[in-house]
């Protein structure tokens, strides 16, 4: 199958536009079964209402993991507030409301939060013994009513269309958590690019939500140390081990 080159790129997988879908082909070097298991995630955000690309199918193609699903035509809700920055607000609002209507929802059947983030932590090289220790101590401590969570929530996986409406797109982190967990995730996220923009978006989800920043960042130092696992090429990795360590001295 000749896809031409790729509309788009990540750590593990390439997408590419074919006859009005999208083909999402995965890196060799992920686990066998890593493209049914996104999939999974994303048909029951899906089977929830929620608006989310269909899956169409999940198959091998020259032997590669490969998810097809529906194209969503649109512009991301990041791609608008480049085209007009004095939106910025607008769409970090609409964002936030999104991200709320997720937050409500209860699904059965997703991976828990607490299960995905320890198995992050303990395989994050750059933490010691002790701060592993310390972070998963702190995870099991903390109570929650299980939500549903996107886990990679920001303005470049909404796709807004030319009617207005909005798809929620790249659901392989979600999981069922606490939804402050979620929220300092989104936050730890933006302020990797803009802490002007992070304080943004913080005061518009603790407006809309009732929660405090207080209480939100008392997920920061777990969610940081789970992060680092994740060898992201433009993370800092340092920059999260601060946080870590501001928060476990």
């Amino acid at each position: 199958m000749n896809l031409g080159n790729p509309i788009a790129s990540g750590n593990t997988a390439s997408i590419y536009l074919e006859e009005g879908n999208v083909i999402k082909i995965f890196n060799e070097l992920l686990p066998c079964g890593e493209a049914g298991y996104e999939a999974d995630k994303q048909k029951l955000a899906y089977s929830a209402g929620l608006p989310v690309p269909k899956i169409l199918e999940v198959k091998k193609i020259e032997g590669k993991q490969a998810i097809i699903m529906e194209y969503v035509q649109g512009k991301t809700l990041g791609e608008l507030i480049s085209d007009s920055p004095g939106d910025t607000g607008h769409y970090m609002d609409l964002s936030v409301d999104i991200q709320l209507k997720i937050h409500s929802m209860k699904i059965d059947g997703l991976e828990p939060m607490k299960r995905k983030l320890a198995n992050q932590i303990k395989g994050a090289g750059e933490l010691s013994q002790r701060l592993k220790d310390v972070l998963i101590n702190k995870l099991e401590k903390i109570t929650f009513e299980g939500r549903l969570c996107h886990g990679d929530f920001h303005l470049n996986n909404l796709i807004m269309s030319e009617g207005g409406s909005v798809t929620i797109i790249d659901w392989i982190d979600s999981s069922s958590g606490d939804i402050r967990a979620d929220a300092y995730r989104t936050y730890l996220l933006y302020s990797q690019i803009s802490l002007e923009l992070a304080e943004l978006y913080l005061r518009s989800y603790c407006q809309k939500s009732g929660l405090s920043k207080e209480e939100i960042f008392i997920w920061a130092p777990i969610v940081a140390g789970a992060r680092l696992s994740e060898s992201v090429s433009n993370e800092n990795s340092q920059r999260l081990l601060a946080i870590v360590n501001k928060y476990c001295p």
